[in-house]
């Protein structure tokens, strides 16, 4: 009997346990700066914490939850009889990772949007996809200056780009249900953005 299966379901495992590290509240602990919970939209990410007026400590957290994405796909990549069940296998434990980030284990299950760390997974999966949907992020947060926007717009093209450079039906499902669930944990930015209540990039927090 074939072990990769298994093999599979510890790599997605692994890459959710990963994807659970939230490098907001620990980057935030280590710098003496409050809980990311505590203030602004409560969100424990890079544009968050970049509230604080702390800019490095949001490029820490930045590159922490990029990182971990990158890891965790790259992880299920150098297993060799995981790497046989081709793309399916890397979506899915891209999948795990990013809904680790979501809902970690670590920290209450009280996540993350996502944006970073699906960026990492989808640079993993195909460069060229992962390249078109960060600037696609980039272009828009310059033009509107609102991070949520740009995530959206980002998660609306990304099952494109994936259709667009790999065709893959495996490609193109895992990166729907991300993009999905990234519009999901957006639902309270899209309400603020119709009442035309939604903080800038670098708006510092009242709190």
């Amino acid at each position: 009997m074939s072990q990769a299966p298994a093999i599979l379901a510890l790599m997605a495992l692994l890459a959710y346990l990963i994807g659970s590290i939230s490098f907001a509240v620990w980057v935030s602990h280590w710098m003496g700066l409050p809980d990311p919970h505590s203030y602004g939209s409560g969100n424990p990410g890079a544009t968050n914490v970049l509230r604080t007026g702390n800019r490095q400590a949001a490029i820490w957290t930045l590159l922490g939850d990029t990182g971990k994405g990158v890891l965790a796909v790259a992880l299920a990549v150098a297993t060799a009889k995981l790497h046989q069940q081709g793309m399916a296998g890397l979506a899915l434990v891209g999948l795990a990772a990013f809904i680790g980030h979501l809902f970690p284990i670590w920290h209450r299950f009280q996540g993350g949007k996502g944006v970073a760390t699906a960026a990492g997974v989808l640079l993993m999966l195909h460069p060229w996809m992962g390249m078109a949907t960060v600037l696609t992020w980039l272009i828009t947060a310059i033009v509107f200056r609102y991070s949520s926007l740009a995530a959206l717009t980002a998660a609306f093209v990304a099952p494109g780009f994936a259709y667009v450079f790999h065709g893959g039906f495996d490609l193109v499902a895992g990166v729907s249900v991300m993009s999905i669930l990234l519009v999901l944990r957006h639902r309270p930015n899209i309400a603020k953005l119709l009442r035309g209540e939604e903080s800038k990039i670098g708006q510092r927090s009242k709190a």
